[in-house]
C-alpha cells in the first residue's frame, strides 16, 4: 500500500500540514491527470511534484531551464533522503552516464533535466527505457513569446510529453497574467488540465517606489539604515552598472559582489555559492541572477533600475522573504530611466504585435510606480486577483500622497512639445515653460513661442515630474532619433483640445517611513525571550559548521524557521524533535543528535 501526500510530507519534509492547494495539486497527479499551477515565489510549489514523484512508480521527469535551479533541489532534496539528480551541461560525460545508470537501475526517484537535453533524440529513446512517473515543467512561463523569460525551447516541449500520453503533467509558474496563463495551457497542451491558481499576495514584503536622485546613495543609506549585514539582491538594467555599484558597495562597508552573464562561469558560480552559504551577501546582478534561487532569508530585493514588466517585478521582488518574515522590496526610478525603456523597446527587433504587448507591459508598470494608491492593490490587482482594503505595507499606505488637477499643466507642456519640434528633452522644455533664457532658447528663438514662459507657476522640479508622468500615462513617446527628444501621440489630442483631464500627484518628500509588517500566511515565530535568542544563535552556529563541513548552504541543513521553533520548544528527545517543523526523519538521522546536545547543554 503507497503512502499518503500526509505522510511523505511529514516523514520526509517534516511539516504537518499542506499550504493553500497543495494537498489538491498532489492528488490530482496521483490520480492520473493534468495540472497548470500558478503560486507565488516560496508559497511551496515544488513539493506539488516531489511528493508524487515519491509515491508513483518510476522516475518524476522535472524540466527546469536553470542549473542553480537544479542543483539547489537536488542538494536539498538529498538531505531530505529523497533519491534525486539532475542532468546538465555543468557535468561530464562519464558523470551523465552513471547518473542515466542509476536511473535504468530503478535508484532514481525525481531527475532535474534542461529543456535543451530534453529534446535530444539520444535521450528520447532513453526515456522509452524508464518508466516514467510524471512530467514536471517549472517555470512554465518560458514558454510565453510575450514574457521577460523566453525559452525557444519550451514550445517544443509537447513534442515530447506528446509521446508519452498516459503520463500526468504539471506546469507550474510563480508569474503570469491572463495572456502567459493562455499561452501555457495552449503551447504545452493543457488545455484540458485542471487550473489551480493561488493568492499572489506576499504580506510580509513591504513595497516601496521612490524617485532616484542619486540611486546609489539612496541604496547605501537604505542598506545601512534598514539591512546592513544581512543578504540581499540589487538589480540593474546592465552589466557595467552592476559592476560599478558593487565595487562602490564594497568600498562604503558592504559585502556586494556582482553577478551577470558577461563574467566567466567560475567567477559566476563563486559569488552565487558565497551568496547561498553566507548570511549578508548582497548581490548585485542583471535578471540573469535569481530564477529558482531558493535562498529563504533574502531580506530585501532593490531595483535600481526600472525591470521590463510587473511580471518581472514581481517575480524579481518575490524572491525576497520566501521564509514569510519581514522583507523589503525597494525601487528608485526617474525620468531618465523611463525614457530609457521606450527607447530601448523602440528599438528592439521584435515585431510590430510584442512591441504593442511590451509597450502595454511597461505603461502598466510605470503606472504603478506613479500611482497614488495602496501599491498592493495594484499590483496584485495586475494579476486579476481583488485586495478589497489597503494594506498598510507599503510606502502609499504609510505616506499620504497628493494629488493635483494637472490638465492646464500637461497642455501647457503637450503645447510646448508640439512648437519647439518635437525634437527636445525635458531639460529644455522646462527652460522655455518656465522662461529661462538660455544660450540654447535664445539661439534656437524659442523665447519667441507662445508657450515661452507660460509655465513660471511651477518649479523646474515640478515640470520635470509633469513630463515624466505624461511619459508615464503614454502622452509623450520617445524620438529614437534623439538622446531625449519627446514626441506627442494619439492620447495626447484630447488632452489638448481640452475634452480630457489629467490628473497627477505631487512628488513626495523624502521621509523615513516606519515598517508597519502584517503577518504572513505561515505562522512567524520572534524570539522575545533573551535565554531563547542566545539558543538560536547558536543553532544557527552549529548549523553553520554543519553546513561547512558538507559544503551546503546552511538553509538546506534547516530554515531559521525550525530553528527558532527549536529554541522556543527545547526538544530533549528524537520524538520530540520530529515536532518541530521541518525536521523530518532523514534530517533528524543526520542532525538531530547534535542539535539535541546543544540544546541540553545551554541548559
Amino acid at each position: 500500500m503507497r503512502k499518503t501526500p500526509l505522510e511523505v510530507l511529514k516523514k520526509v519534509f517534516g511539516f504537518d500540514g499542506f499550504r493553500e492547494n497543495q494537498q489538491e495539486i498532489i492528488q490530482t497527479v496521483l490520480d492520473g491527470r493534468d495540472a497548470f499551477v500558478l503560486m507565488p515565489t516560496g508559497s511551496g510549489k515544488s513539493i506539488c511534484y516531489q511528493i508524487p514523484s515519491i509515491i508513483l512508480n518510476g522516475v518524476g521527469l522535472v524540466v527546469s531551464p536553470l542549473i542553480a535551479l537544479m542543483q539547489n533541489q537536488v542538494e536539498a532534496l538529498r538531505q531530505n533522503g529523497v533519491r534525486a539528480a539532475f542532468l546538465n551541461s555543468s557535468q561530464s560525460p562519464d558523470e551523465s552516464k552513471r547518473i542515466e545508470l542509476q536511473v535504468l537501475n530503478g535508484q532514481c526517484d525525481i531527475l532535474y533535466v534542461a529543456p535543451e537535453r530534453l529534446l535530444m533524440e539520444r535521450f528520447h529513446n532513453f526515456l522509452m527505457k524508464i518508466p516514467i512517473a510524471l512530467f514536471a515543467i517549472d517555470e512554465a512561463h518560458c514558454v510565453s513569446q510575450w514574457g521577460h523569460d523566453f525559452r525557444p525551447e519550451y514550445l517544443r516541449l509537447v513534442e515530447v510529453t506528446d509521446r508519452f500520453p498516459g503520463v500526468p503533467r504539471i506546469a507550474l509558474t510563480a508569474t503570469a497574467d491572463s495572456i502567459t496563463r493562455r499561452e501555457i495551457v495552449e503551447k504545452l497542451g493543457l488545455t484540458d488540465a485542471s487550473q489551480f491558481v493561488s493568492s499572489f499576495d506576499r504580506p510580509n514584503i513591504n513595497y516601496q517606489v521612490k524617485l532616484k536622485v542619486n540611486g546609489k546613495k539612496q541604496l547605501l543609506e537604505f542598506i545601512r539604515n534598514d539591512h546592513f549585514s544581512e543578504a540581499g539582491i540589487v538589480y540593474t538594467r546592465t552589466r557595467k552598472r552592476a559592476d560599478e555599484t558593487a565595487w562602490w558597495l564594497q568600498e562604503n562597508g558592504v559585502k556586494a559582489l556582482p553577478y551577470h552573464a558577461g563574467m566567466d562561469a567560475q567567477t559566476r558560480q563563486s559569488h552565487q555559492r558565497r551568496f547561498l552559504r553566507e548570511d549578508d551577501i548582497v548581490v548585485v546582478a542583471t535578471i540573469a541572477f535569481g530564477m529558482g534561487i531558493d535562498k529563504p532569508d533574502v531580506r530585501f530585493v532593490a531595483h535600481l533600475d526600472l525591470p521590463s514588466s510587473m511580471e518581472a517585478y514581481y517575480q524579481e521582488t518575490g524572491r525576497a522573504g520566501r521564509d514569510g518574515h519581514p522583507a523589503d522590496a525597494w525601487m528608485v526610478y526617474s525620468l531618465a530611466d523611463v525614457v530609457a525603456m521606450r527607447r530601448l523597446l523602440e528599438t528592439s527587433d521584435g515585431g510590430a504585435a510584442f512591441k504593442r504587448i511590451q509597450q502595454q507591459k511597461l505603461e502598466v508598470l510605470l503606472g504603478y510606480c506613479e500611482s497614488s494608491a495602496c501599491r498592493r492593490q495594484a499590483l496584485l490587482g495586475y494579476f486579476g486577483e481583488a485586495y478589497p482594503d489597503v494594506c498598510g505595507n507599503c510606502d502609499a499606505c504609510r505616506q499620504e500622497i497628493e494629488t493635483w488637477d494637472g490638465s492646464i499643466a500637461a497642455q501647457k507642456a503637450l503645447s510646448c512639445v508640439y512648437r519647439t519640434g518635437q525634437r527636445f528633452g525635458a531639460a529644455h522644455l522646462t527652460d522655455v515653460l518656465i522662461g529661462n533664457r538660455t544660450e540654447r532658447v535664445l539661439q534656437l528663438k524659442h523665447d519667441q513661442l507662445k508657450t515661452f514662459g507660460v509655465g513660471d507657476d511651477l518649479s523646474q522640479a515640478e515640470w520635470l515630474s509633469v513630463f515624466r508622468q505624461l511619459l508615464a500615462g503614454g502622452f509623450l513617446t520617445v524620438d529614437i532619433g534623439k538622446i531625449s527628444g519627446f514626441r506627442l501621440t494619439e492620447k495626447s489630442r484630447p488632452v489638448l483640445k481640452g475634452t480630457q483631464q489629467v490628473q497627477l500627484r505631487k512628488d513626495p518628500h523624502p521621509v523615513k517611513l516606519k515598517r508597519s509588517v502584517k503577518p504572513s500566511s505561515s505562522k512567524v515565530l520572534e524570539l522575545e525571550d533573551e535565554e531563547v535568542k542566545k539558543l538560536f544563535e547558536k543553532l544557527r552556529l552549529l548549523r553553520l559548521e554543519i553546513a561547512r563541513q558538507l559544503e551546503l548552504p546552511p538553509y538546506v541543513v534547516f530554515h531559521d524557521k525550525t530553528l527558532k521553533e527549536m529554541a522556543i520548544l527545547k526538544p530533549t528527545s528524537r520524538t520530540a524533535m520530529l515536532q518541530v517543523t521541518g525536521v523530518g526523519e532523514q534530517k533528524l538521522q543526520r542532525y538531530g543528535d547534535r542539535f539535541l546536545d546543544a540544546i541540553k547543554l545551554n541548559e
